[in-house]
């Protein structure tokens, strides 16, 4: 650490956590926006400052000042997704760039400044090509250092060589970043870092440890740290440009192979293979297609060209323009075509299976339906992948073939089926709880058995009528102690349906309409007291239908916090006459009929 500190170009990009939040969520950084983590504001914008919002305030502080203020959570990943074209557009002027966080990244300012003409002119070009490029403001600062380029930077100022020191020694302690050594620092009467830089080194280390030390090299313009440049990536992407345009189906499958081994040997230079390939096209009249392949292993050479082909023949032998559910076909031949590896791994080889042809078919059956979605469109074949959710409908989320096979929620597998002769009495006006694909028979109510166990009816309720659930561990102590060794991290969904799941789960809720024996309508009060047995069934305009059988209620209250996308309602099972078993919910005094039991 004997070094002389290096000349270095930082860029800084202002409030960038609140441009970030405009890049990618559209939040309007022109407004009063602010950032927060751990309830403290850690950026706001300009507008948000004019009302008085600083750094560190709490939140419900900064919205006292400004009650129209627009707040957005911190999150880093953001940051840096939105600041990566930010650092390829500075790449496109200069090489060797280090990103030191989201919204500020340096590089060594001899070679700029040398074939740029001087340090001020690499300034003004980088600037001005990230605003082009970017459409984002930015700072540049060049001094002894990236501690001292940081600093330089927040004032657009190109400190002299040799003039680090003097630069940083009026400036307060905090600007060193640590809050704690800052503190103890201003309470021993040293509130500047030329007076921190003026105490003896092997004092400081030995008073404020190894951090302390490095804090005081930097106070000191002595930072000698060098630059940890960034690799650019990998050009992957390969064109081929064709003269006469291609518009038959035996010539695109010739640039498909051709190109396919070019890019699987590109590909094969750096070790990579692809899991996810785009395919780009530019016909003779501009016009662009553009289509994304996903593959749950790796895409051999063989595997890129059969879906270049595949996709190249959907397009050529698109719909004419009279119908049908093809897409429509491209008015010229294509004279373009680009592969873009948007999926890469390092290459680790594939296991074959265990007894030679198994999973053959399956092999088979993944590459008719990749065909099908050349042609189609890939939301043309999907496939269900169940999670959690409390209702039918927010338990199944349906996948394009080829995609990850994600959950959209995260839960535990369904819960068995309670037995009923483990299952206590029922003493009376009380209700129990089935699990089964039917409703109890007819006369009877019940509540949920799946983890949950009614409480003592509310006052005023009719008799039999279930109130509100008390959430409980499945099979008792029993289940307690064998869900000890079970991960937690799944959430549990109270208020779920318990298994089996219905048959059918209707795409838009019908609505109905329950009365009781006296023909009036059946209400569910918000203590869960239903006011009368369900006894008739009147889905839309059709007849009514006799209830022999009802199961409920099982209350859900969801996203009671945000009052705009709050949702409440309660669910039954019933029994029709004809054989019929259908789950009903009522919200806001609606009753619809959600699913269909088989």
């Amino acid at each position: 650490m004997s070094g002389v500190p290096q000349r270095t170009l930082l860029l800084w990009c202002p409030d960038w956590p609140v441009l970030a939040a405009e890049i990618v969520d559209g939040v309007p950084a022109t407004d009063p926006v602010v950032v927060l983590h751990a309830n403290r504001v850690v950026a706001c914008s300009e507008q948000a400052r004019a009302e008085g919002i600083r750094r560190g305030l709490r939140r419900r502080e900064a919205q006292g000042r400004c009650p129209h203020l627009t707040v957005v959570d911190h999150d880093p990943g953001r940051d840096a997704r939105a600041f990566e074209p930010v650092v390829a557009a500075v790449e496109e002027v200069v090489a060797g760039v280090e990103v030191i966080r989201p919204g500020a990244c340096a590089t060594a300012a001899r070679g700029p400044s040398r074939y740029l003409g001087g340090e001020e002119a690499a300034a003004e070009r980088i600037v001005e090509h990230v605003a082009q490029s970017c459409a984002v403001e930015s700072q540049v600062g060049i001094a002894d250092g990236v501690f001292a380029a940081g600093l330089a930077a927040r004032e657009g100022r190109i400190v002299a060589p040799g003039g680090t020191r003097e630069f940083l020694a009026a400036r307060p302690v905090e600007t060193l970043g640590r809050p704690a050594l800052a503190d103890l620092l201003r309470r021993l009467g040293v509130r500047t870092l030329g007076d921190f830089a003026a105490l003896p080194a092997g004092d400081v280390l030995a008073r404020f440890g190894f951090d302390g030390a490095l804090a005081h090299r930097l106070a000191g313009g002595r930072d000698d740290r060098p630059l940890a440049v960034r690799q650019p990536p990998a050009d992957l992407i390969v064109t081929a440009d064709y003269d006469e345009p291609v518009d038959r189906v035996d010539a695109a499958a010739f640039a498909a192979r051709t190109l396919a081994e070019l890019l699987h040997e590109r590909l094969a230079g750096y070790g990579l293979a692809c899991t996810r390939l785009g395919i780009e096209a530019v016909t003779a009249h501009g016009q662009e297609l553009h289509r994304v392949w996903r593959h749950d292993g790796l895409l051999t050479a063989a595997a890129i060209a059969d879906r270049v082909r595949w996709q190249l023949d959907g397009w050529l032998t698109g719909s004419n323009g009279r119908g049908g559910t093809r897409p429509a076909r491209p008015t010229a031949g294509i004279v373009r075509l680009r592969l873009v590896p948007d999926g890469v791994l390092a290459q680790a080889g594939l296991q074959p299976g265990l007894w030679g042809e198994t999973g053959a078919e399956r092999e088979r059956a993944h590459r008719a339906l990749s065909r099908v979605q050349g042609i189609l469109g890939p939301e043309a074949v999907v496939t269900a992948v169940l999670g959690g959710g409390r209702s039918p409908a927010d338990q199944v989320r349906l996948v394009p073939w080829g995609d990850e096979r994600v959950p959209a929620r995260p839960g535990p597998p369904p819960l068995p089926p309670a037995s009923p002769a483990a299952a206590p009495p029922v003493p009376a006006g009380s209700v129990r709880g089935v699990a089964s694909s039917r409703p109890v028979p007819a006369g009877s109510a019940a509540a949920p058995a799946s983890g949950v166990t009614p409480s003592r009816p509310a006052a005023g309720a009719a008799p039999g009528a279930a109130s509100a659930p008390v959430v409980v561990p499945p099979g008792g102590r029993a289940g307690r102690r064998a869900g000890r060794g079970r991960a937690m991290a799944e959430p549990p969904w109270p208020g779920r349906i318990p298994p089996p799941s219905p048959a059918v789960v209707l795409p838009a809720p019908l609505a109905a309409d329950v009365r009781d024996a006296a023909g009036e309508p059946v209400v569910v009060s918000a203590r869960l007291a239903v006011s009368a047995a369900p006894a008739r069934l009147t889905v839309g305009d059709g007849r009514p239908a006799e209830i022999t059988g009802w199961a409920g209620p099982w209350p859900v209250d969801e996203r009671w916090w945000a009052p705009a996308e709050a949702r409440r309602r309660a669910r039954f099972q019933v029994s029709l006459a004809d054989g019929a078993a259908l789950l009903l919910a009522v919200e806001g005094g609606q009753w619809l009929v959600e699913a269909i039991y088989d």
